[in-house]
């Protein structure tokens, strides 16, 4: 008896055909490339875990970025991301999507929640442009490399910024980044790794600065004093003239970096910023903490630091170095759990373990790398997990009532035949939709989809849609038993979003339970 399916191209499939054109393929959640877990103040408020529990993506573009946060069930649904190759003018567009608010010439993680941006493969390069974090929470990003970001001239991105977030941020870990840039702000760059605008509970770690006018900012001017609980560790900073960083009001813990050539000031507490400064090393450099440029004292508390040829300057009425034999004016109690090494290895463990692409080793707290445990996050409960067994009870599909509109190009409906494996459906792409519809409403809580013989695998990501109101109701990877939300409804559909190859759909079975 021939299947009765109406087969279409679905108008829903703009978002993820366009992600499928511009570089993203997305597949089943799985152990991200992501490892480790959040450090320092990114565990305070509830932790950091970015997209864990959600589908993995992997993007070549910056406009795939976009269409993958675009194609979620909703700004908050978990994604990460995984990026490969160079993002930069040219291939990063604004996608439109409502779980999204992206821009054209920036990666804009703006007004969301729950993402991972994770570098793979043979490394991310943000070429020219710079990531924008603003009115979001939960963000992650990971071994990524962030260069030569412009405000001025051309082609300018971000403010300038490698990295900055503002407006209501919250539980940010960036790790094992690499940011730098060519010169300083005469030359059209700003800062690295800014945040302002009541931004909060961010950690940086494992990351290189390297080559910029300014390192980072934590407020945005002397009565900006909303951000705050920011930490600072294993990072190299290097070739940098000031800001690493400017603290603005709020409590930073700042502990294991490796401060190289910090040519006119380094860590600049003031207005009422309180610094926990432990176990950094700073060499070659000139006034590497105090409060700089401004009669509006900050504070800082000081322990187990070694200052290797540094200088520093007489104290004046907007000038007020720590040195040279730094003392604390303050206490700063921290909340979290944390090792310190030795100042006298932190060059060696910063050098072989900072940045992107150092295979994200960390130190185990006695100046030795190590690799951590992969990241295998937590399934998300409406998330399908593939069910080896054949679901019980009459197969819906058969009988169900069709009218055979709004057939794709491709092979038809009336090729399939039930309980034939060698008949099919494909699509005329790698991509398409094959619907089941009844003449009323008919509960579903399950699906099963055979692939042809000689054809299994070749079925990547897919959503599972509520034909009625085009609603997701769950989406995943591969063939097989899916389970869906109890619905009632008169179609669903099944949109093949990616695949390798041309599927080859011999069985799509619908049961009540």
């Amino acid at each position: 008896m021939r299947r009765p399916v109406t087969l279409r191209l679905n108008a829903a499939l703009a978002t993820m055909a366009l992600a499928a054109a511009t570089g993203v393929v997305m597949s089943m959640p799985e152990a991200s490339a992501a490892t480790g877990t959040a450090t320092g103040y990114a565990t305070q408020n509830g932790g950091t875990t970015g997209g864990a529990g959600g589908q993995t993506v992997r993007a070549t573009t910056g406009t795939a970025i976009h269409a993958a946060l675009c194609g979620r069930a909703s700004s908050s649904t978990p994604i990460t991301i995984e990026v490969e190759g160079t993002i930069n003018h040219g291939n990063t567009a604004k996608v439109s999507g409502n779980s999204c608010n992206t821009a054209d010439g920036v990666i804009e993680l703006k007004q969301i929640s729950n993402v991972t941006i994770v570098g793979v493969g043979g490394g991310a390069v943000f070429d020219q442009l710079g990531i924008h974090i603003r009115e979001a929470s939960n963000i992650i990003i990971q071994n990524v490399t962030v260069r030569n970001v412009k405000k001025s001239g051309s082609p300018t991105s971000n403010g300038g910024d490698a990295i900055g977030m503002e407006s209501d941020v919250r539980n940010v870990w960036v790790d094992h980044a690499t940011l730098e840039a060519s010169g300083g702000e005469s030359e059209g760059f700003d800062g690295l790794f800014d945040m302002k605008d009541n931004t909060q509970y961010v950690t940086l770690s494992y990351s290189i600065l390297r080559n910029s006018g300014r390192g980072g900012l934590v407020g945005s001017s002397e009565t900006e004093l909303s951000n705050g609980f920011i930490t600072y560790h294993h990072n190299l900073y290097e070739n940098i003239d000031s800001r690493t960083p400017l603290l603005r009001g709020g409590i930073a813990h700042i502990y294991n970096n490796y401060y190289v050539k910090l040519n006119e000031s380094g860590i600049n507490s003031r207005a009422g910023a309180r610094a926990k400064v432990d176990n950094n090393y700073f060499k070659d450099s000139k006034d590497v903490l105090g409060t700089f440029y401004t009669d509006a004292a900050g504070y800082w508390q000081v322990s187990g630091n070694t200052f290797d040829n540094v200088t520093w300057s007489t104290p004046g009425s907007e000038n007020n170095p720590a040195g040279p034999n730094p003392q604390s004016n303050t206490t700063v109690s921290i909340p979290y759990s944390y090792n310190l090494d030795a100042a006298s290895c932190v060059p060696d463990i910063v050098t072989r373990t900072a940045g992107a692409n150092k295979g994200l080793q960390v130190s185990n707290g006695n100046c030795s790398p190590q690799t951590p445990t992969p990241t295998t996050p937590t399934p998300d409960p409406t998330t399908p997990t593939p069910d080896p067994t054949q679901p019980s009870g009459t197969n819906l599909s058969i009988g169900a009532g069709s009218d055979g509109s709004g057939k794709a190009g491709g092979t038809s409906f009336g090729n399939v035949r039930d309980g034939d494996m060698s008949t099919y459906w494909s699509p005329a792409g790698s991509t398409g939709s094959i619907s089941i519809k009844w003449a009323s409403a008919t509960a579903v809580s399950r699906i099963n989809i055979r692939e042809a013989s000689g054809s299994e695998g070749s079925i990547g990501s897919w959503r599972v849609v509520n034909g009625d109101t085009g609603a997701v109701l769950t989406s995943g990877s591969g063939a097989g038993v899916i389970a869906v939300p109890r619905t009632s409804l008169s179609k669903i559909t099944f949109e093949i979003t990616g695949s390798t190859g041309t599927p080859k759909i011999a069985e799509y079975e619908t049961y009540a339970g």
